[in-house]
């Protein structure tokens, strides 16, 4: 087979487009928003398209290189998104994702179908697209991030991960340890599955009745409540802190808006919060519940961050 021969599976097209979704998976975790992560897929294929025919013959494993592309891509993104969520009003936060997108980002497989790590450690893939892991990764490096996802999360071995990070394997492989104490010890401490949802059913049956002790009770004394309204939505701007402030802007919001439906919706997160006007959602409350109570409160008030859950076909439902 020549190097220009079209009938050379590697180049057709469908079978490159058909990377696509495994690649949002990856860049979704790493960048924490689907619009970022739509980004750096397009910019990659972009950059394959744009190599010289001879270029892509000397590519044997097509998904790795794209693979590798787009982590590359991320890598920089990450290294400057520092400076741009200083221009960011308020405070950003990762983008929640209903329970309908998990086809478009709850990849089954492993990236290249290596073995998974030791499963003891190994983040599931809807886990990791969650909104508490999300938020503890934006705590790494960039390189931290990238080497966690690509090995823990995809199962991607250590001599791809260095050619997607630009270091040695050896010390990718530090750079994943670290990164996995980091979660580790983050997940242990929180409540999650059936409890998790428990805590969260009775919080919103309390809030319904009225029930301040009770209220009271589930939250944490130093509860926090974090915003994302990207200045095109109302939200804090600041963490609200104690169970008291938490409490009390809560009750305004309902106040102030008495026709909002609010329902409770299993996503990725647990146990979810999607409240909105005439069928269309504009907040979604993510809550993370740590022994018995609930710890933090995540509020995405911002338009561009709901899509999903206002698609057509009901991604949000």
């Amino acid at each position: 087979m020549s190097p220009a021969d079209p009938a050379d599976a590697r180049f057709d097209p469908a079978a490159l487009e058909a990377e696509r979704s495994r690649l949002l998976s990856l860049a979704f975790r790493m960048l924490g928003t689907v619009a970022d992560a739509e980004d750096a897929v397009q910019e990659t294929y972009v950059r394959w398209y744009r190599m010289p025919r001879a270029d892509q013959d000397a590519v044997e494993n097509v998904a790795a290189w794209l693979t590798t592309a787009a982590s590359r891509i991320c890598l920089d993104l990450l290294g400057s998104a520092r400076a741009r969520r200083e221009r960011y009003v308020g405070e950003w936060l990762p983008e929640p994702l209903p329970s309908g997108a998990a086809g478009r980002f709850g990849a089954t497989a492993s990236l290249l179908g290596s073995a998974p790590p030791d499963p003891l450690d190994r983040v599931t893939l809807d886990e990791s697209v969650s909104t508490a892991l999300l938020i503890l990764l934006e705590s790494l490096t960039p390189a931290e991030r990238v080497a966690f996802v690509l090995h823990d999360v995809f199962a991607v071995p250590f001599a791809e991960v260095a050619d997607a990070v630009g270091r040695s394997p050896e010390a990718c492989r530090q750079l994943a340890s670290s990164a996995r104490r980091h979660v580790r010890d983050r997940r242990r401490h929180l409540d999650t599955g059936a409890r998790h949802a428990e805590v969260v059913r009775a919080f919103m049956a309390a809030s319904a009745g009225g029930d301040l002790e009770t209220l009271v009770g589930l939250l944490d004394p130093a509860v926090q409540l974090h915003g994302d309204g990207g200045g095109l939505a109302s939200a804090v701007r600041r963490p609200l802190v104690g169970a008291d402030d938490v409490l009390r802007f809560l009750a305004g919001t309902v106040a102030k808006r008495p026709d909002l439906h609010v329902d409770l919706r299993e996503t990725p997160d647990g146990l979810t919060l999607a409240a909105g006007v005439d069928g269309v959602i504009d907040t979604v409350m993510v809550f993370e519940v740590e022994g018995g109570r609930i710890t933090r409160i995540w509020s995405m008030r911002n338009p561009e961050k709901l899509r999903l859950w206002n698609a057509s076909g009901g991604a949000g439902a």
